[in-house]
């Protein structure tokens, strides 16, 4: 079973995504999502905290960041194909 959430966007609007792959990276937890409805969109990585309440939440993530994780989901990617 694929495992989906609901978001909002600025104006209010439910866009369902997909999570491709959930990967650790130095101690910390990221998310690799993928928009439902659009075969041909961009995947967002973004790095998963827990708030107050021990929750999980996702919070995005600088550019120099984004580019270690990208290269850690990569190569999640690669090892899962061979």
């Amino acid at each position: 079973m694929t495992e989906k959430h609901v978001f909002f966007d600025e104006l209010g609007n439910e866009i369902e995504f997909v999570v491709k792959a959930k990967f650790s990276l130095d101690e910390e937890d990221y998310v690799a999502l993928l928009p439902a409805n659009e075969i041909d969109a961009m995947t967002y990585i973004l790095k998963i905290e827990l708030d107050e309440n021990g929750d999980e939440i996702l919070v995005g993530i600088d550019d120099d960041e984004l580019d270690e994780a990208k290269e850690a989901y990569e190569e999640l990617l690669k090892q899962q194909l061979q």
